[in-house]
This record gives structure tokens, sequence and C-alpha cells, in this order.
């Protein structure tokens, strides 16, 4: 497990691409019961150890995750992600060019949870909810392109189902359009940033997670940025 922050009141870890959040129906093992039992080792904790799960990332999805170590913070962090404090970036890797180097998309998305999966549209709709993002080109390839994505609302599968919207689906996302799955299961969609004042000390928390070590295009591609 990555650590990339902590301190007494939250944890902040790198999320792989095959780790769940928080348990479900599969019965795996969640990402939140991983933390905790890398904590009790490390401070020797006789009794039970508090992680609270104060937001989610997809399955598939790579990148930063941040649990809530006490309860002050969870309530704290909780209504900070429920109106906005958060900042989160994210990078998407998509093989098509999208229609613009920057843009903001709008549109309003309809989960069906029986499919587990969202379709977005252009106009308003009963039961959909109005979804928005920008992105911006960062890398261009000569198969595959590297967005920065800034999320603005946080709907179900939003970037993967937005960018599908627009004939960008992110590589390895076949329930979204995409030609062929990745070799680790996983889609190129990585939570690659978090901005947020810490809901207890106040200071400015600023964390980036490194893009899968496994993973040659992301390597390359986050080279290619950071050379820009």
């Amino acid at each position: 497990m990555e650590v990339l922050y902590e301190d007494n009141h939250i944890i902040i870890v790198n999320k792989n691409c095959s780790e769940i959040v928080q348990g479900d129906k599969t019965g795996d093992k969640p990402l939140s019961e991983i933390v905790k039992e890398w904590i009790k080792e490390k401070y020797a904790k006789p009794g039970n150890v508090f992680i609270g799960v104060t937001h989610r990332l997809d399955r598939p999805v790579s990148g930063v995750v941040v649990f809530a170590k006490t309860s002050k913070a969870l309530s704290r962090l909780n209504e900070m992600f429920r109106v906005g404090d958060v900042k989160k970036t994210y990078w998407a890797i998509v093989k098509n060019n999208p229609p613009f180097e920057s843009q903001t998309l709008k549109h309003y998305i309809y989960r069906n949870e029986k499919l587990n999966k969202s379709v977005a549209y252009d106009h308003p709709r009963s039961g959909a909810k109005e979804a928005e993002l920008s992105y911006k080109l960062l890398v261009k390839s000569v198969h595959y392109n590297l967005l920065h994505v800034n999320l603005k609302t946080g709907r179900h599968h939003q970037i993967r189902c937005q960018l599908s919207k627009i004939g960008c689906p992110i590589k390895g996302d076949l329930k979204y359009g995409a030609e062929r799955s990745n070799a680790n299961g996983g889609i190129s969609l990585h939570a690659r940033s978090i901005e947020f004042i810490h809901p207890v000390s106040k200071k400015q928390i600023s964390v980036t997670a490194p893009v899968p070590a496994d993973d040659k295009l992301w390597l390359d591609m986050e080279q290619s940025a950071i050379n820009l």
C-alpha cells in the first residue's frame, strides 16, 4: 500500500485499479480494511482501528483516496465533499482526439442501476442529474492522448460517461466504448491529485498520486506531462 500523506486525523493512499474502496457484494477485502490493518500493525494498536470512508473511486480507477482516522475528521470531510470544498483532478488516457484542446462539458446523466451504467444527455430528462467537468489536452501522441480533467460534480461514472459522449472513451473502458480491455483489468483513469483545507488543523493539503508503476504507457505519459 502506497501512503501519500498521513497525520492524526487523515490518511491518503494511492489506490490500485484492482481495489475496491469499501466492501461490496463481491466480498473482496476493501481498501478501507487494508488501511486499518496497516495502521494497526504500524502503531501496534491493541483495539479496533477507526477508518472512515470519505469518498470513493470506481474499482477499475487508480489514484488518490482520502480516509478519515477520527470521527471528527470524517464528519467534516463528508461535508466538504458534499459542498464541493475539495478539488479533485484526474488524468485520463483516451485514443481519439477530443473535439477541442480544452472544453467544459455539461450534460444530464441518468444512472441505470440495473446495468450499473450511466448515460449522458444533452438536455434535461426525468431522473437525470446535471453533470459538469472541464478537460484540457495535456499530451498528444501517435496512438493516445492524455487529458487533465477537473471534476465539478460527482455523478456516477461521470468522467467515463461524459468523455465517451464526446467520442473519447477511456482506454480499457469496455463499458463506455473502448475497443479492448487493459491487461491489468483496469481502465486508464487516474485520480491524479486532491486539494483541500485540513478539516482539523486548517492547513492546506495538496497531494499528487504517481501513475501506476507497472504501466509503461502511463509512465511515458506522466514523463511527457512533467516535461511540458
